[in-house]
């Protein structure tokens, strides 16, 4: 499989996929990708601000411009662990392309191949955890192993981004929200205590990834990121958590009456404290749900 300039031994290199036309507003299906990238050693790109641990750059200017807080700022394409990576037609359509080196494995949710060349070679191998278990995680990963190309992509419609992982900062991940991984990312599910996991929505285990490498979170709807500078907070409904790396804490929201009730699962959500980086999908799953089940004929 191949895409116009697209070669292995050099990356993508030829005109650019409509998801990096230009951000022109919504619907926006065309971003730009940042020139700002603050490469991490060992990774040709990274995110625009994020320098590494504990070095963030605050953001400066008027809100709309700051690409590293939206979807514009969040580079699609890039390299690591001998794999070539390019995330086609962001935001709701998003189709992920890993072509591997020889010998070379990446990992991903079972179920979310769309194709793949004939050379590669594909396995599932189960992980089982009691941890698991109790979370309603994952049990297993489907491996591929190079040479060749893989395509993968969400369930549904959604979006996908990479995260680079440094081998120091720890990120944790919404409970649907992992798609895929170099093979030096490793995932363990750790306990977030009982007041957490009772209203977080995330269960008495959250994931965790740590290593070093690219992981590729998804979503339901788009993704956009915000940056946290020490002590700035921010307040998420816990539906729409993708990835983050701040501190958090769950608490009842204080609005009361039916709004609150209705919109913010009676009202708990996650209240982060930076430094850190949150990514944040802009669709609820379970609100969704709940609105495709209103849509739908009564059974008679």
């Amino acid at each position: 499989m191949s895409y116009p300039g697209y070669t292995p031994q050099q990356g993508y290199n030829g005109p650019p996929p409509p998801s990096q036309a230009g951000y022109t507003g919504a619907p926006a299906h065309h971003h730009q990708q940042s020139q700002h990238s603050m490469p991490i050693q060992g990774f040709p790109e990274a995110s625009p601000s994020y320098a590494g641990p504990g070095q963030f750059n605050p953001p400066t200017g008027p809100p709309q411009a700051i690409p590293s807080h939206g979807a514009a700022g969040i580079d699609t394409s890039g390299s690591a662990e001998g794999v070539q990576y390019h995330i086609h037609y962001r935001d709701s359509n998003s189709l992920l392309s890993l072509r591997l080196q020889s010998g070379v494995e990446v990992k991903a949710k079972p179920g979310s191949m769309v194709a793949m060349d004939g050379s590669v070679q594909i396995k599932g191998k189960v992980k089982f955890s009691f941890k698991k278990l109790l979370k309603g995680g994952d049990l297993s990963e489907s491996h591929f192993t190079g040479p060749g190309e893989v395509l993968v992509a969400p369930e549904t419609w959604g979006d996908i981004v990479p995260i680079v992982l440094d081998g120091q900062t720890t990120w944790r991940t919404g409970k649907h929200a992992f798609l895929a991984a170099t093979i030096g990312v490793t995932r363990e599910y750790k306990s977030q205590g009982v007041g957490k996991g009772l209203f977080s929505g995330e269960g008495l285990f959250v994931a965790e990834a740590v290593g070093r490498g690219v992981m590729f979170v998804q979503s339901i709807g788009a993704i956009f990121q915000r940056q946290l500078r020490a002590g700035e907070e921010l307040i998420v409904d816990n539906g729409h958590l993708v990835a983050w790396t701040c501190q958090y804490k769950v608490e009842r929201i204080q609005a009361g009456g039916i709004l609150s009730a209705s919109h913010t699962d009676e009202g708990l959500v996650c209240r982060f404290t930076g430094p850190g980086i949150i990514y944040i999908q802009t669709r609820n799953p379970d609100t969704l749900i709940s609105w495709i089940n209103e849509q739908l004929p009564a059974r008679g």
